[in-house]
């Protein structure tokens, strides 16, 4: 594989910092959503709930589903920081597993990638 261009670099950083700002945009959407429920239900303020139990069961798999969402898009952001600093540091496109250069394709689909397509496949193998 060719090595990444100064061009091509900028490119990636330029696209992981448009999707950090969409994702913090999304968690912060999601906490205001979370606190406002939260709100209405620390306030005993009941009259947007009927008082059948599914419906409360529904609102709480929502909230819980929202917590889920909220964790992965963070983890995405910390993925996202870690990949800004490989840039900073020049390690950004090596496989950090055996210090190959991660595919093109492989960055253009996830340019957070920390691992060569090989070495990713074995890290799943293992963990499983």
């Amino acid at each position: 594989m060719t090595k990444l261009t100064k061009k091509e670099i900028d490119q990636y950083k330029q696209k992981l910092l448009e999707e950090q700002a969409r994702i913090t945009g999304d968690v912060s959407s999601m906490e205001k959503q979370i606190l406002n429920n939260s709100q209405r239900d620390s306030s005993g303020d009941l009259s947007g709930y009927s008082m059948h139990l599914a419906d409360m069961g529904s609102d709480n798999f929502e909230r819980e589903f929202t917590l889920d969402l909220m964790k992965k898009e963070q983890e995405i952001l910390y993925e996202i920081q870690d990949a800004i600093e490989r840039i900073e540091n020049g390690t950004f496109g090596k496989c950090e597993m055996c210090g190959c250069d991660i595919n093109k394709t492989r960055l253009k689909a996830r340019a957070y990638a920390r691992y060569c397509v090989e070495c990713k496949e074995k890290l799943e193998k293992k963990n499983k």
